[in-house]
């Protein structure tokens, strides 16, 4: 019984299998290789997915979900006629179709599946991507990073003493990552990326030079207008990989509207876009301690890499022309079903060993004394920094704070901010303390993160060796209408602070910066430097933070070798 491989993407999602002559996509009942990830429901709810509802995306809008992958994991729910759908729901009714079309190509019953995942999906994400498939009736023992599948797929482990940079920009997501080969080990040295850029936002430019060239309110349009408008930008977009100068059409009250767009005004408009691009790929390199100039080769993935924007932005960028022979909307899913073979030890496949790293810092909210006898909470506390080789398993120790301490709680927290309440609660777990002096009772805290990305927790209270496990039952949401409000009041009624001083708010913003980039003994000393500045500010003299300031451009110099 063959175990699949699935890239669900956030436009369009591939399966494919492995055979003697390697792996291959399964088409659907269209004949293509690409499924759209976009589900319909109809008036006596029955279920579309793919291609026909993509059209109804048009036609009934209100019925229709696509891009519902950028919300996975989260609390996030879509209203489709009658019907409340999680994000997770309606990957799996994608993975379903797949696993339909998989199992009437191959003429057997499917019941396991590999499934590919952006690198920098957090844990929630993976666990969400994971129910998916199980909500889909399918075992999912193994999730692969879309960039690793991709090297897999190219086979850039049959060379040796390689580094490749992996560019993967889909439709929704965008992954960087940095893999070095030796002999048989393919081992990912450091991933970054950013979970909301992705092809879907080129085709908004478009959509919203349309809308400014003839003058449209995109909020007075309806639904199908929107729909109709979007499609065309769509279309258009497509077309710059064969012109330099494409034509948006679109239907409106009967009227038919055009605008001209030439590649140079398009890359002038997305230049906001692409400078994010940037910042995840010199992160990477940095956190890999690996130059550009040690870079062997770039290979590009996902979809929206076949726009000659990306491409020319690509090879400035690097100085080099990037790979893309295998079609970089398949080339993940060919992967995934390769790292399916390897799963079901098919004798095809050589002998590989694949390591990969965290993507994010994973750690706790910890109280830090500020001065003999007084703490201050909310400070995260790294207990497996970003980029770590996985599997990975990291304990600390933590003491109670006050005599008699009844309980120790602890926030399972995932990102890379200094302040716990920026980062992703993804669980909390409350450790019944026997009493005794402050500082004397202690839990050890371990954090296992596995192959495929999920996180365990377990906390063993030091004097009685009493264990406990975390189930994670929290995940991040999107506040609701009424805690948006909240925090709007109560940021109205903040008196002005000093930190409000446009210096002061640079050097703190660009400590954050820093505090994210970097790791270690740097990162532990930029986060002194920002509690210590904080301080000066909360005092509020002036002489203080004068003194602190100069200090803090210092600091800053010595890091990037400028104040600003």
């Amino acid at each position: 019984m063959p175990i699949i491989g699935i890239d669900l993407g956030t436009t369009n999602s591939l399966v494919a299998y492995f055979t003697d002559e390697g792996p291959k996509i399964i088409p659907n009942a269209f004949g293509e290789n690409l499924t759209p990830s976009v589900v319909s429901i109809g008036d006596n709810e029955e279920v579309f997915v793919g291609k026909i509802a993509k059209e109804r995306q048009i036609t009934n809008p209100e019925q229709t979900a696509a891009v519902f992958k950028r919300s996975m994991g989260t609390k996030k729910t879509c209203q489709l006629g009658n019907k409340t759908f999680l994000p997770e729901e309606l990957s799996s009714l994608v993975i379903r179709k797949l696993k339909e079309d998989a199992e009437k190509y191959l003429g057997a019953e499917i019941e396991e599946a590999v499934i590919s995942t952006p690198a920098y999906f957090n844990d929630a994400q993976r666990r969400a991507t994971k129910i998916a498939g199980e909500l889909a009736g399918l075992k999912v023992e193994r999730i692969v990073n879309e960039p690793t599948a991709a090297a897999i797929a190219y086979g850039l482990h049959e060379r040796t003493d390689a580094k490749y940079l992996i560019f993967d920009l889909g439709g929704g997501t965008f992954d960087i990552s940095i893999l070095e080969f030796n002999q048989n080990v393919m081992e990912v040295r450091a991933v970054a990326g950013d979970n909301f850029l992705g092809g879907e936002d080129f085709t908004a430019i478009l959509a919203n030079l349309f809308a400014k060239k003839h003058e449209l309110d995109t909020e007075n349009l309806t639904p199908q207008q929107r729909g109709l408008l979007r499609k065309s930008a769509e279309t258009a977009k497509k077309e710059f990989s064969e012109n330099k100068e494409v034509t948006v059409q679109c239907k409106l009250e009967e009227e038919i509207l055009t605008m001209s767009v030439t590649q140079e005004e398009f890359e002038r408009n997305c230049a906001f876009i692409l400078n994010r691009i940037r910042q995840p790929i010199v992160r990477a390199l940095s956190d890999a301690s690996i130059k550009l100039a040690e870079i062997d080769s770039v290979v590009l993935v996902g979809g929206a890499t076949k726009l000659p924007l990306i491409r020319n932005f690509v090879s400035k960028l690097l100085g080099r022309i990037p790979a893309s022979h295998i079609n970089p909307e398949e080339v993940v899913a060919l992967g995934a079903a390769v790292q399916a073979a390897m799963k079901e030890r098919n004798q095809a496949i050589r002998e590989l060993v694949l390591t990969d790293v965290c993507p994010f810092t994973l750690g706790t909210s910890v109280a830090i004394e500020r001065a003999r006898g007084i703490f201050q909470s909310g400070n995260f506390f790294p207990i497996i920094e970003r980029n770590t080789t996985i599997p990975a398993s990291r304990a600390e120790r933590l003491y109670t704070l006050y005599e008699n301490q009844r309980s120790i709680n602890i926030e399972v927290l995932q990102g890379e901010s200094r302040k716990a309440q920026d980062n992703i609660l993804l669980g909390e777990l409350t450790i019944p303390m026997p009493p005794g002096a402050a500082g004397r009772e202690a839990v050890d805290i371990r954090y296992t993160y596995d192959i495929n990305g999920i996180l365990e927790v377990e906390a063993t209270v030091v004097s009685t060796g009493k264990a406990n496990r975390l189930v994670i039952e929290k995940n991040p949401g999107a506040l609701s209408a009424e805690e948006v409000q909240q925090s709007l009041a109560n940021l109205a009624s903040l008196k002005i602070h000093p930190r409000e001083n446009e210096l002061n708010k640079y050097l703190l913003e660009k400590g954050e910066r820093l505090y994210q980039e970097n790791v270690g003994m740097l990162r532990s000393q930029v986060a002194e430097m920002l509690n210590r500045f904080e301080e000066a500010l909360d005092q509020q003299e002036q002489k203080t933070i004068d003194l602190m300031t100069a200090e803090m451009k210092a600091f800053y110099k010595g890091i990037e070798g400028s104040e600003f």
